[in-house]
């Protein structure tokens, strides 16, 4: 299986170390977390990831100001952005794929089902 990595942005630390406990014990992926969204710009400057799953609602810099700044950087324009949400109305789902996300998990996680959704919106399904 290729090595792949994921960022996982949220806020939330028992719901980061579920995301992280369903895509490193179900998937095989590698996963490195961030507990705010300067946190994961930080950790981009120095880590290589495949994929960021991003937590729309955060204190500080919201999952959307986050995103803007990865569009905005050539080195991270390219990695592909899950957003995650516990709202998701259909008016935002056009939003985010006017904006260019890769897709939207919606709060809260199946965690039997996490894996299949992240390896469909990737294209990583064997």
């Amino acid at each position: 299986m290729i090595d792949r990595r994921i960022l996982v942005v949220d806020d939330e630390e028992r719901l980061r170390e579920l995301v992280q406990a369903c895509l490193e014990d179900l998937g095989g992926w590698d996963t490195l977390t961030a507990a705010s969204g300067e946190d994961g710009l930080q950790i981009l400057q120095t880590q290589s990831v495949n994929a960021i799953l991003l937590d729309v609602s955060m204190p500080g810099m919201d999952g959307v100001a986050v995103y803007e700044r990865l569009q905005a950087n050539p080195i991270t324009k390219s990695i592909p952005v899950i957003l995650l949400t516990a709202k998701v109305l259909p008016s935002d789902r056009a939003k985010f794929a006017q904006m260019g996300v890769a897709g939207v998990i919606s709060k809260p996680i199946e965690p039997t089902t996490l894996v299949a959704e992240v390896a469909e919106v990737l294209g990583w399904n064997q």
